[in-house]
């Protein structure tokens, strides 16, 4: 069995180094990744992997597209590097498998004619000092008891598929969702969690979210983050991410949160991906009354 991983990557070179590693000490086998215009020394750490025969850096310029840039690499990794299982990740996720070492055996106990399936995303909250390693700081992550539907929260919760090689599969803005002709998808049993790392220092939070909210990706969490630094205010918006020791102290008291040692043996997942539903559920509302305003304004014009 050949598992490939796609990645989009942007500005990253703080932790993407990590990611690939990981992943190829997970089971990875190759690595297909689209480079935007990354300008902080991502791309030669791509290019280092690279290099290594272990990965193939695909340059990528101009407006966003990421459903686009995935479903390329997704039916690249079927057609051209032999894939038999695809997972698509971000820089900032960490792909770590459930009930066997590694993710290739995991992937592998999926009966056909099921080929999709998805994972749970762990959020992981910066920590103050942004001087070491995030792996060293970020070692607590969110775990709410009920879905968490603001939109302007990064810690929203949602999945990411992984699927069969398909040379027609098409992939999701954010890998949320797969489609294919050929395979079934498997709903509500999750081979993985991914562990999710998505604001490290405050610079990094900064231009992250600067740079989507102008165009790249104008979700509510970066949108914020824009207005903070027009305002001057980013330091104080970052902070309010921050878990600190008392605070942690006051969650460890009430039970949550927990590092995720501390959780691992928890059947909580079940829980977890109810809560997934209901935040789909809401996320589906919005775009269908979202919907309803622009039928409503279409008609106004047409009837005047």
């Amino acid at each position: 069995m050949k598992l490939v991983q796609t990645l989009v990557v942007r500005d990253e070179a703080d932790i993407v180094g990590a990611q690939l590693e990981y992943h190829l000490n997970a089971g990875v086998d190759f690595v297909l990744a689209s480079d935007h215009q990354s300008e902080d020394g991502t791309t030669e750490i791509l290019e280092s992997y690279a290099r290594q025969g272990v990965l193939r850096r695909l340059e990528v310029s101009g407006p966003m597209q990421d459903g686009a840039w995935r479903t390329r690499m997704a039916r690249l990794a079927a057609t051209e590097h032999g894939a038999d299982w695809v997972i698509n990740t971000d820089a900032d996720e960490f792909w770590m498998p459930r009930g066997a070492p590694t993710l290739k055996e995991t992937l592998a106990a999926v009966p056909e004619p099921f080929g999709i399936v998805f994972a749970l995303s762990r959020h992981f909250l910066p920590q103050p000092g942004d001087d070491t390693p995030f792996a060293e700081r970020m070692t607590v992550r969110v775990s709410p008891p009920v879905a968490i539907n603001d939109p302007a929260s990064p810690y929203r919760p949602h999945l990411k598929a992984a699927h069969r090689a398909d040379p027609a599969v098409s992939v999701s803005f954010g890998s949320h969702t797969v489609w294919s002709a050929r395979w079934r998808a498997l709903h509500h049993w999750h081979p993985a969690d991914v562990l999710h790392f998505p604001f490290r220092s405050l610079e990094q939070w900064t231009n992250k979210g600067a740079r989507r909210a102008r165009g790249d990706k104008p979700l509510g969490q970066y949108v914020a983050a824009l207005r903070a630094k027009e305002r001057g205010r980013s330091a104080d918006r970052y902070r309010s991410l921050l878990v600190g020791a008392e605070e942690l102290a006051r969650g460890r008291a009430a039970g949550e949160p927990l590092p995720p040692a501390e959780r691992a043996a928890e059947p909580g997942v079940v829980g977890e991906s109810v809560s997934v539903r209901d935040a789909d559920i809401v996320r589906l509302r919005r775009s269908v009354d979202g919907l309803a305003r622009r039928v409503s304004a279409l008609e106004r014009r047409r009837r005047r």
